[in-house]
């Protein structure tokens, strides 16, 4: 508002410097001959309109208070922007710290996804040295199985070939009447053998 009153001021200081530097040196007659000029009663006009509209409308504070009212929204305005900055930056921190937690979880799942790989790979070969040593194990047994087979064949195709070897020679050797012998002989040893 003060800048306003000291642009009207000096305005009209001015005009009114202006009106007597051009006539300092006129007397009284030239000054009425000046009040016959239509722009010197245009510059009186236009001077008593500011008078009025300073002084009676009161244009300057209107204007101050116009600006006032303008400064203050703008202050709102600035105000309000420092609180959304603010709020904005709050948020990008409180993004930057979860994303910081983020990557951390995100390691550790690695991690343990590692450890679990790990884990799994020392069981699966535990798992797999085991199987390998029980199927092992069963072929052996099989083996063995299978040795013990061939062996009671062999022996009992042996045996089959010693008692007929043995019947074959024993009937070249042995006659009817010493058969009778030991028949009876056997008869007479089987109630000792069967108790």
């Amino acid at each position: 508002m003060w800048a306003f009153r000291l642009a009207v001021s000096g305005l009209s200081a001015g005009l009114v410097i202006f009106i007597l530097v051009i006539h300092r040196n006129d007397s009284m007659q030239s000054l009425f001959e000046y009040a016959k000029e239509s722009e010197v009663w245009v510059a009186a006009g236009f001077i008593l309109l500011l008078v009025f509209l300073i002084f009676k409308v009161r244009v300057p504070k209107m204007i101050a208070k116009m600006l006032d009212d303008r400064a203050g929204a703008i202050a709102k305005e600035l105000d309000e922007a420092k609180r959304l900055r603010e709020e904005a930056a709050a948020v990008l921190a409180g993004y930057v710290q979860k994303a910081a937690q983020a990557e951390g979880e995100a390691a550790k799942i690695i991690a343990d996804a590692r450890e679990e790989a790990e884990r799994f790979a020392k069981e699966t070969r535990v798992q797999l040295r085991q199987q390998i040593e029980r199927r092992a194990q069963m072929a052996r047994e099989k083996i063995e199985q299978a040795e013990h087979a061939a062996l009671d064949e062999i022996r009992a195709l042996a045996a089959d070939k010693a008692a007929a070897a043995a019947e074959k020679l024993i009937a070249k050797r042995l006659d009817e009447g010493r058969a009778d012998k030991l028949v009876q002989e056997s008869i007479k040893d089987l109630p000792d053998k069967l108790k």
